[in-house]
């Protein structure tokens, strides 16, 4: 079989990673994942303009149009979820692709996911980048005991708080912390990151994960504080660690 030719799949629910940068679809997805959504018809995701920009780029010969899109985002009522696996139940194949990276990861998709593994329904995860993961293995920091927090809170005492928790963890556990900030403000957390905790603290950076622009640094915070940087409105995420 060459790679053109789309196989047959069994009927499962399969979570298919999306890109997180604009490299070229061959740079970060397998063959195999490609091979998939040729042969899928009934997707659930988490925004249709996004995944059909996306399933183009796989593939310029996909008939989009032909396609059955199912929207499951955060503002998604309980109730609307399970009808979302009728076609998987009547036999056919169902991709879930979320936004950016991989699918039921800090993502809605992992409430379908749940619901398939109640219903004893097949669950395939493909191979595809995580920005959690990517990070993690170019930080530097302990790989063998870490959290995703999601966002910090933004009321500043909650904030605070939330800060002081994760530093303790990292020093009693050795637990490295990681979190996101919506792209505008990533400078003024990185300032407030050096300002608020301890200046031995180290801080990652990870910015533009497999993109032509991508970075990952790692420094104290107390080096932080006097760096130059910009990395607003880039996607980024940030890890902490003694």
């Amino acid at each position: 079989m060459t790679e053109l030719e789309t196989p047959h799949i069994r009927p499962a629910l399969y979570l298919i990673p999306s890109t997180m940068s604009d490299a070229p679809v061959g740079d970060v997805l397998p063959a195999g994942n490609l091979r998939v959504v040729r042969a899928i018809k009934h997707y659930v995701v988490e925004n249709v303009r996004t995944v059909r920009r996306f399933l183009k780029r796989c593939d310029r010969d996909i008939d989009i149009d032909s396609l059955e899109f199912t929207v499951l985002d955060e503002h998604t009522r309980p109730e609307e979820i399970p009808p979302m696996l009728a076609p998987l139940l009547a036999g056919e194949p169902v991709g879930v692709i979320s936004e950016a990276g991989c699918p039921a990861i800090a993502d809605p998709g992992a409430d379908l996911v749940a619901i398939a593994q109640e219903k004893g329904l097949e669950v395939i995860p493909l191979v595809g980048p995580s920005s959690i993961l990517l990070s993690l293995m170019g930080s530097g920091f302990n790989g063998q005991s870490f959290a995703f927090i999601g966002y910090l809170p933004h009321e500043a005492k909650a904030r605070a708080l939330r800060l002081r928790e994760l530093e303790r963890r990292i020093r009693q556990e050795s637990q490295t912390q990681i979190f996101i900030e919506t792209p505008y403000r990533n400078n003024r957390l990185i300032a407030e990151l050096a300002s608020t905790l301890p200046p031995s603290l180290r801080l990652c950076v990870a910015s533009d994960l497999t993109g032509q622009r991508q970075s990952i640094v790692t420094l104290p915070l107390s080096k932080w504080a006097g760096r130059k940087y910009d990395y607003d409105k880039t996607p980024t995420i940030f890890l902490l660690n003694y």
